[in-house]
């Protein structure tokens, strides 16, 4: 069974006592409203924590709601909130057909794009799990269009090539968690299909927030 890549949406109350435990996988967790000790760690809205040991969440005074994605083995179940005060929304899961082979990397960024902004056709060096945080965005792939708005998810397997079109209105970004050859560690995934859009300004800018080896079903 392929290795599962899961994107939760975490709403945890604030309440002194509230606290989400979650076991040891890679990780990547992204505060979207409020503020959270994770771990030995306060995230704020628009931060970001990565890791891979057992961990707790605890909502800071407003409450804080999180995008959580998690790398699992195909047969461990869903790792939700199940307590009052904890609400957790399964957004998107993807079974892992094109993870890389040998050491790998769990990136997680976001992309940025101006109004009209569009990433020419391309591809990755491996899968990942994209969600919109703001703006709107189309994304083109297996000759089908879908549309996304803000907290709209999809995948996207790395070899399968995509042309993505932002709003023409407003400034969009998404945030994305992908799973990489560990030698892309400060290196960018992206390869583009048509050798003509290699030389061409691109609209999207790139900000990293965790680019972490993991030891995580490691294949030779």
């Amino acid at each position: 069974m392929h290795p599962v890549l899961r994107l939760y949406e975490d709403v945890l109350a604030s309440a002194e006592k509230i606290e989400l435990r979650l076991p040891p996988v890679p990780r990547f967790i992204f505060v979207v409203h409020g503020s959270a000790a994770i771990g030995e760690e306060t995230v704020r809205e628009g931060e970001a924590w990565q890791g891979d040991t057992a961990v707790k969440i605890k909502p800071g005074a407003t409450g804080v709601t999180c995008w959580r994605w998690e790398l699992a083995r195909g047969d461990q179940g869903s790792t939700t909130a199940n307590a009052p005060g904890m609400v957790t929304h399964e957004k998107l899961t993807a079974f892992l057909e094109t993870l890389p082979k040998g050491d790998l990397l769990m990136r997680g960024d976001s992309v940025a794009f101006p109004p009209g902004g569009c990433a020419y056709l391309h591809r990755h060096q491996g899968p990942g799990i994209r969600c919109l945080i703001e703006g709107g965005i189309r994304i083109d792939t297996h000759g089908r269009s879908t549309s996304f708005g803000p907290g709209g998810a999809w995948y996207e397997s790395g070899p399968d090539a995509v042309f993505a079109q932002a709003s023409s209105d407003k400034p969009s970004r998404f945030i994305r968690v992908m799973i990489l050859p560990r030698e892309l560690q400060g290196k960018s995934s992206i390869q583009y299909v048509n050798e003509e859009d290699k030389a061409k300004p691109k609209s999207q800018q790139y900000k990293i927030y965790a680019d972490a080896p993991i030891s995580f079903g490691t294949r030779k």
